[in-house]
């Protein structure tokens, strides 16, 4: 029997368990289209008490994120924890070092330690991969590396953020001032904790800086994009 491929999941938020559920919803059709079983292992998340809407029985749980990196029955280390410094940049670079693969949608880690990042995963001859982490269900990653690798790009635009194509849909359709949406973003929960992410340009500048290091082959640089940080940038 073919071995399964067995995930360790950092991150418990809506995109973790969005990713636990699809694994365990999707388990027949995805051992067909990869020729193994695809499994969780062992996950980690801040709280594990904390009521996500789905049963973690059967994951081993791990509190440290590095300890879940390094884990023996841990093929993939999937890292949805978020943040460029701290728990995420380390138990990643944890991952590589201990021979595993690492897929992330961690745009803000990538945007300034994707280099780096890409660099030790070469050497350790694993691999990094975040379609994800740039226009979450929209497979731009791959079509600009992989269906648009023989043209030559002359630039990336369009609306990189969810949160203010919300509010520039709603301001055009319904003619409701900006500050009437943002409240209405907040209430249907599609800001980031810290909203400036979102509308700062800060969440687009991430994604910018990543789309653009592969159109042109060069390193991801976040502090070059133009506008990032910027407040209120997503209504300008």
């Amino acid at each position: 029997m073919t071995k399964p491929l067995r995930l360790g999941i950092a991150g418990l938020g809506t995109v973790g368990v969005g990713v636990v559920k699809i694994v365990r919803r999707q388990a027949e059709m995805l051992e067909m289209r990869t020729g193994r079983p695809v499994v969780i292992t062992a996950v980690s998340a801040r709280d594990a008490n904390k009521d996500r809407g789905v049963s973690l029985t059967g994951y081993a749980w791990e509190s440290d994120p590095v300890a879940l990196a390094k884990r023996d029955d841990v093929d993939v280390f999937v890292e949805l924890m978020g943040g460029h410094e701290g728990p995420a940049k380390e138990a990643t670079e944890a991952a590589l070092a201990s021979g595993k693969d690492v897929v992330t949608a961690n745009k803000a880690l990538l945007a300034i330690h994707g280099q780096a990042l890409a660099e030790q995963a070469e050497a350790a001859g694993q691999v990094i991969r975040f379609e994800a982490a740039v226009a979450g269900g929209i497979p731009v990653v791959k079509a600009l590396t992989e269906g648009l690798a023989g043209n030559q790009i002359s630039r990336i635009m369009g609306v990189m953020n969810g949160t203010c194509n919300y509010i520039l849909t709603r301001m055009e359709a319904t003619g409701d001032g900006y500050n009437t949406l943002f409240e209405e973003c907040g209430r249907l929960g599609y800001l980031e904790a810290d909203p400036n992410l979102d509308v700062g340009g800060i969440d687009a500048g991430h994604k910018l800086a990543l789309l653009s290091s592969i159109a042109f082959g060069s390193k991801p640089a976040f502090d070059d994009v133009g506008a990032a940080g910027h407040p209120a940038y997503c209504h300008r």
